[in-house]
């Protein structure tokens, strides 16, 4: 298993900021897979239980999730520290392999994310292509990642709800 410094949780736990040079890989699933347990929850829950999170799933390491099996799934289901929802993980594990595909299919991740054209057109396409990801979670995904988003004030018209974490994630990002 991969070890977590303080620095890194403290880090990712304090604003959900972009992640700048995105490397092929762990970076885009754990965001991802981020925006996937934090559906349907309160972030700070996902925040608190993120370090367990990163240990249960060998650090996002895409190529590592995608090859864990049913022997897996249940280690996860019993892992301590951390929400023991079998359909989310059984989600993190198809959006690892499918993220490798895609990455392999156009030569990175970032150039399938890339050759969408408009955001309207990568967040169908991820909702297609990946499990429990929608609107609010593509948004999420895609801001942290550091691709193009329309401007906070704009897209919340566009989803039910007011979304104040990501109002706070986007503000931050302004102040930085």
């Amino acid at each position: 298993m991969r070890r977590i410094t303080r620095h890194q949780v403290k880090t990712d736990l304090q604003a959900h900021a972009k992640i700048k040079g995105v490397p092929a890989g762990a970076d885009y699933l754990g965001v991802m897979s981020r925006a996937v347990f934090q559906a349907g929850l309160s972030w700070a829950a996902i925040d608190h239980q993120w370090a367990a999170l990163l240990d249960a799933f060998d650090g996002f390491d895409p190529r590592a999730v995608a090859r864990y099996r049913d022997a897996d799934v249940k280690r996860i289901m019993q892992h301590p520290g951390i929400l023991h929802s079998e359909r989310k993980i059984k989600a993190t594990i198809a959006n690892a392999k499918t993220l490798l595909a895609l990455t392999k299919a156009s030569g990175s991740f970032r150039k399938y994310l890339r050759s969408h054209g408009r955001y309207d057109e990568v967040v169908a396409d991820l909702k297609r292509q990946f499990a429990f990801v929608g609107d609010v979670s593509a948004y999420y995904f895609l801001f942290r990642v550091g691709e193009k988003v329309p401007p906070f004030g704009r897209w919340i018209k566009t989803v039910e709800g007011d979304h104040p974490r990501i109002r706070e994630m986007t503000s931050k990002s302004k102040r930085s």
